[in-house]
């Protein structure tokens, strides 16, 4: 969990940085690539933790979390790819 932490602070972190400085075709790559690896970090937590759990008592609980990963990482993408458009109105000096 702490690395999906880090990378959603590094990506937010990423797209301020880029926006100010200026590069916005470049900046919203960027963005997007790191939006789509946040959420294949996510995907792929939430598929080890159904595959730890197959077969088990707990695996139900663990779909549901997984599906609550898979939806924070969509969600986490999302709005990175929405801040990755917003790039485009930053003016440029």
């Amino acid at each position: 969990m702490k690395t999906i932490l880090g990378a959603t602070l590094a990506g937010g972190l990423l797209a301020a940085s880029l926006a100010l400085s200026g590069c916005d075709s470049q900046a919203q790559k960027e963005v997007k690539e790191q939006a789509k690896a946040i959420d294949k970090s996510y995907e792929a937590e939430a598929d080890l933790k159904e595959a730890m759990a197959a077969g088990s008592p707990n695996a139900a609980a663990a779909h549901n979390e997984a599906e609550a990963l898979r939806n924070e990482g969509q969600k986490t993408k999302d709005h990175l790819v929405s801040e990755a458009k917003e790039l485009s109105k930053v003016p440029r000096k």
